[in-house]
């Protein structure tokens, strides 16, 4: 019987497999609770093959969060340039955390992940670079830091309050009534 015809190898491939496969373990099971293996496995590579790409867990999970976060669903142009940005940020919120709707990866990693110090430090340098830099360019005035801060604050908080642990208050409620409540709060960061 003849050798089976190798596959041809191709390393961008493997890489996003290996990416896919991480990001979907870190969503899940946080930093602390994914293996290698699990990862390797579920990208049908070896853990030789997911260090010799990213030398190790921690680097993978630094570009796993990096590919998370890079395209944020609220904090779009279209949204920073809005008139009314409190209004546009609290319909984003509601529309991102409605009944039924699955929590985005950066969250869930970043939610599960938090016990653990290396991976906070990872995932803290990557928000302030990223959203709460983005939030805090669009904004005017003193303590923009702060205030882009806050709406960060604001935003998780009610994601898991509303989606994690599915609070009927907020579960339950009119899109709308909560589009209502949560535009002056966001506002008020907007306005400083």
């Amino acid at each position: 019987m003849p050798n089976p015809i190798p596959r041809r190898r191709d390393a961008a491939v493997t890489r996003e497999a290996i990416v896919s496969s991480a990001r979907k373990a870190f969503a899940r099971s946080g930093y602390d609770g994914t293996g290698l293996g699990e990862i390797a496995a579920g990208a049908g590579v070896t853990v030789m093959l997911v260090n010799r790409y990213f030398v190790s867990k921690e680097q993978l999970f630094a570009e796993v969060i990096a590919e998370a976060l890079a395209n944020p669903r609220a904090l779009t142009q279209g949204n920073l340039s809005a008139a009314t940005l409190g209004r546009t940020l609290a319909t984003a919120l509601v529309s991102i955390t409605e009944a039924g709707s699955t929590p985005l990866d950066g969250f869930l990693i970043m939610l599960h992940s938090a016990s653990s110090k290396r991976a906070t430090a990872i995932g803290r340098e990557h928000v302030e670079k990223g959203h709460q830099a983005t939030m805090a360019a669009a904004l005017q005035g003193a303590h923009r830091e702060e205030r882009a801060a806050l709406v960060m604050a604001l935003v998780s908080g009610f994601q898991v309050m509303r989606q994690m642990l599915e609070l009927s208050a907020l579960a339950k409620a009119d899109p709308q009534v909560l589009i209502d409540l949560l535009t002056p709060l966001f506002q008020q960061l907007v306005d400083g």
